[in-house]
Parts: structure tokens; C-alpha cells; sequence
């Protein structure tokens, strides 16, 4: 038996133009799962403020769109991801500026990682971290984007997992712009406060061909982590 209803993704939550934010859309997916560790599997481009149809399947997954062509799909996962140790919040503030003070190319007004305002994006902003092998940003969640009990829904917690693993693959990888997430495999550990720091970081784990793997993670000041995924990052095709 499977269940099903629509759901409309806000213009806000892009990643590129008229593209809703594959982060965003993990996490939809992943709260209605329920599981504790997730695996979203893109299969095409989910439009924004259009209704698109989500159901539940009868193998405990989820979908989105039509069930003969969908656009994402989500089942339970298993993460056996091996996290380093969070760089200090000083070492992440300090590749965060170094993103804001010059930009790299291939940077669109994306809802993780985009150059906007406080109030209408994530802004994580990760760079390399000298001799560490990853990327990092220091970041505090707006309280604007908080839910009733003063926390970072779901579907944002999974946006932050998105943009760190492109910026690490184009970092200390050979990822190329306008690369696409492919699939993004997630679980959060403990709940993420808005208004409070916290360090996102990233590693490169795998490159062939156009595929490219990366480790993400979201953590304390303190270090404890928070939640972490696992990327498939996948380059767009050479041109003719």
C-alpha cells in the first residue's frame, strides 16, 4: 500500500536557476522516511513553485514524482562514514572569509552556499583549511529559519550536508562547475539550534571519471558532530 500527496518547493530553495536546492530536497525526503540514516537518489531536476507529487512506497521508501519517471527517490541507508576531527571554529572563520573575499568561480544563487543575505540563504561558505585535507566554514544558523521549539528543521540540517561536499570536490579534487548532486546519503546525530556556531566541514573521498565522492559533517565548536553525510557528486557532460 502506498500513500500519496504533492508538495511545493519555495522559489527560496534553489540551488541552480528554476532547480529546487538538492539538499533541501534530501531533506524532505529524509523527514518523511523516517529512518535514521537516509539515502536520496536524484534522478532529475524538481522544479520550484510547481506542485510535484510525493508518496510513500511499499518498500518503506519515499519518491518524488511521477512513479513511472521520478525525480528523487529515498530509501533507508547505511553511512559507515569514518568523520576526521572538526577543524577549530577560528581555522573555519578564517576559510569562511576567504570564500566572501573572493568568490570562487562556478558560485550561483544557491540557497546553501550562494551570496545572499542572512535571512534568505544558509550561507555556508567552505574553504580549504591549510594542512588539514578538507574544506570548512564557520557557521551559525539565522534564527529566521528556526522551527517552534527554536531548532533548524530537517530539511535544512540536509541542506547544510549539500554545498560543503561541491566545494571540497572542487577544492582538493578535479569536480567541475555546474556539477550536480547525484545522491546524498545522511543522518543527523543530535538536533542543530538555530542562533548557536557551529563548524561544516568536508573531504574528498573517491574521483572516476565524472563521478566524485565526498564526506561531509556538521559539528560542534566543540567537535561533537552533529550530522554527516556522503556525497556522489557527478561532473556535467563535456561539451559536443
Amino acid at each position: 500500500m502506498t500513500t500519496s500527496d504533492t508538495i511545493v518547493v519555495p522559489e527560496l530553495y534553489i540551488g541552480y536557476p528554476k532547480v529546487a536546492f538538492g539538499g533541501y530536497v534530501a531533506g524532505v525526503l529524509a523527514a518523511r522516511s523516517g529512518a535514521p540514516a537516509v539515502r536520496v537518489d536524484f534522478r532529475g531536476p524538481v522544479p520550484v513553485e510547481a506542485p510535484v507529487r510525493i508518496a510513500e512506497t511499499a518498500d518503506g521508501g519515499v519518491e518524488l514524482g511521477e512513479s513511472e519517471r521520478p525525480l528523487a527517490l529515498a530509501r533507508p541507508g547505511e553511512l559507515p562514514l569514518d568523520a576526521p576531527a572538526a577543524p577549530s571554529w577560528d581555522e573555519a572563520a578564517a576559510a569562511a572569509e576567504r570564500f566572501r573575499a573572493a568568490p570562487p568561480s562556478g558560485v550561483v544563487d544557491c540557497f546553501g552556499c550562494g551570496l545572499r543575505s542572512a535571512d534568505r540563504g544558509l550561507r555556508v561558505y567552505c574553504a580549504p583549511v591549510p594542512e588539514r585535507g578538507l574544506v570548512a566554514s564557520a557557521w551559525t544558523p539565522s534564527p529566521v529559519f528556526a522551527d517552534p521549539d527554536g531548532l533548524l528543521p530537517t530539511e535544512l540540517v540536509w541542506g547544510a550536508l549539500d554545498c560543503p561536499g561541491h566545494w571540497a570536490g572542487r577544492f582538493l579534487g578535479t569536480l567541475r562547475p555546474g556539477a550536480v548532486t547525484a545522491a546524498l546519503t545522511g543522518t543527523i546525530m543530535r538536533p542543530v539550534a538555530v542562533g548557536e556556531p557551529y563548524v561544516s566541514y568536508a573531504w574528498l573521498l573517491s574521483e572516476t571519471g565524472r563521478k566524485h565522492t565526498m564526506g561531509v559533517a556538521l559539528a560542534t565548536v566543540e567537535g561533537e558532530l552533529c550530522a554527516v553525510s556522503e556525497a556522489l557528486w557527478i561532473d556535467p557532460k563535456p561539451a559536443p
